[in-house]
């Protein structure tokens, strides 16, 4: 297992030990794990991710393929939108979603909300300007 792997599964632990929530660089933050199975390597994986809730929908929340400001997307992002679907873990509830790319000015709007929240999306911004756009997920309660 890579180190990688060993800082998500001791956040995916905390999480699930303290009904959703996790301290240390996400304390406070809003936290989802998003379950999703490789597109290649038909392996199962679970990703923590910081989300922003729709502000119109209850039932619509998105997800920010930031990697950090890497230059590449992370791969969890292939696999979402090549399914189309994921289930999530969401506090102490568990739920299938549909899986859309928001695009355009609505992928910008949404964007800047999370990085006026978070001001960490605005690094990552930052880094990959000129390289690549950060994409935004939206995840539908089905």
């Amino acid at each position: 297992m890579s180190d990688y792997d060993d800082w998500n599964k001791a956040i995916i632990d905390e999480f699930r030990e303290n009904e959703g929530k996790v301290g240390g660089q996400f304390e406070g933050a809003p936290m989802v794990l998003v379950h999703h199975r490789g597109r290649r390597s038909g392996k199962d994986s679970i990703t923590p991710m910081m989300y922003l809730s729709d502000e119109q929908d209850p039932g619509v929340f998105y997800v920010f393929a930031s990697k950090a400001g890497a230059p590449t997307n992370p791969d969890w992002y292939y696999n979402l939108t090549t399914a189309g679907e994921a289930r999530v873990e969401l506090g102490t509830d568990s739920f299938e979603v549909a899986v859309t790319e928001v695009t355009g000015a609505e992928r910008d709007r949404i964007y800047a909300v999370q990085s006026g929240r978070n001001p960490g999306f605005a690094e990552y911004e930052g880094k990959t300007k000129g390289v690549r756009t950060i994409p935004v997920l939206a995840l539908r309660r089905s």
